[in-house]
């Protein structure tokens, strides 16, 4: 993160020096900005601040940061080590910077933290943070409906919206990317990433895991949920999502990373009522790891019962498709890769495995 000062000749922090003086740097003049715009800002929009997260999302960040540019709160963005000017275009943007230090891993949780921690100590007043992802852009009035909609539900710790692929056409792993966005409406058990949270009993809780990879915002929200606050999911829109996904290997690597973290969440909090994340995971091994084996050793003992378990997985594409609510179309590609899904999720179920008995780091897991 940049200095709060950068020496010029030699004075510092009002101490007289036969060097010179110190002046502040552009980091400064931006937070010293920011927080006189607070002071000059109506109460009720003082309410609420923004953490962006991203790594080498380039235009993409750029469009996510002009798409919050009209509002007076608060920005920061975190960055993950980028190699391309992601740094330069949020600062040029009028948001506050922070460049997480490559010795500990880079992970998602770990920069939200990072991020609420600036925020907070820019505007400790501030009750409501909305999280956002480089790669996303929040469509005008979200802002205002998510913190009237806090304000008016005690009870109701975050609140999302709905997220929709701004290129679905692009590829088939958009359009699934978008189909699973489509998401039912109401109280739910979590919400992902872009979403605003109530500040105070995220800090109580201890934010977000910077040991998980993935799947740490379904693991905040089952925290959250055990001590009694409710997350809460509303029709309308919040963000349009670019996840750039366009070859096959890019869908691979995301799935078997929802499998690794599915793993881990199940070995965390899988002992507790809710038995957290273990039908997930019992669902990719039975079809992504069991019946591959069986089939395997049922052809010894009889091809008739080898192609009868094969032909489980058609049908299980079938049932998907035929319970699906959307066209015809989207229905028998989202049920088709689906079932194709539970092998790189037992494959990433067992990364999880050797990683932890290995007693390694959690590596991050990129499809970009």
């Amino acid at each position: 993160m940049p200095h709060s000062y950068v020496r010029n000749s030699g004075k510092r922090d009002g101490e007289a020096s036969p060097l010179g003086n110190w002046t502040e740097s552009p980091e400064e003049v931006l937070i010293n900005n920011v927080q006189l715009q607070m002071t000059q800002t109506e109460p009720q929009h003082r309410v609420s601040g923004t953490v962006v997260i991203g790594r080498n999302e380039g235009l993409r960040l750029e469009h996510c940061l002009k798409s919050l540019q009209s509002f007076s709160h608060p920005l920061v963005y975190v960055d993950s080590g980028s190699t391309d000017n992601s740094v330069e275009i949020a600062r040029t943007l009028g948001a506050i910077t922070v460049s997480l230090d490559s010795a500990s891993p880079f992970t998602a949780a770990r920069a939200r933290n990072e991020g609420l921690l600036r925020l907070h100590s820019l505007a400790p007043d501030t009750k409501y943070v909305q999280f956002v992802d480089g790669d996303c852009e929040i469509v005008p009035g979200w802002i205002e409906t998510a913190r009237q909609f806090l304000e008016n539900n005690p009870g109701v710790v975050a609140v999302c919206g709905r997220l929709q692929e701004r290129f679905p056409d692009r590829s088939i792993y958009n359009l699934l990317c978008n189909l699973e966005w489509d998401a039912p409406t109401g109280e739910v058990s979590a919400c992902g990433g872009i979403a605003m949270f109530r500040i105070p009993p995220l800090i109580e809780i201890g934010c977000f895991r910077t040991d998980l990879i993935a799947g740490e915002e379904p693991e905040l929200c089952f925290r959250l949920r055990q001590a009694g606050w409710k997350i809460w999911r509303l029709e309308q829109d919040m963000a349009l999502h670019d996840a750039a996904m366009l070859r096959f290997q890019q869908w691979w690597t995301r799935t078997m990373r929802g499998g690794f973290a599915a793993g881990q969440g199940a070995h965390l909090y899988g002992s507790s009522p809710e038995q957290y994340k273990v039908r997930e995971s019992r669902r990719m091994w039975l079809w992504g790891l069991v019946l591959p084996l069986g089939i395997a050793f049922s052809a010894l003992l009889s091809y008739k019962l080898s192609i009868a378990l094969s032909l489980l997985y058609p049908a299980q594409v079938v049932r998907i498709a035929l319970l699906g609510k959307h066209s015809t179309k989207e229905n028998w590609y989202r049920a088709l890769f689906l079932v194709l899904g539970k092998f790189p999720e037992v494959l990433g179920q067992i990364k999880f495995l050797r990683t932890r008995f290995a007693g390694r780091r959690h590596d991050l897991i990129e499809y970009k």
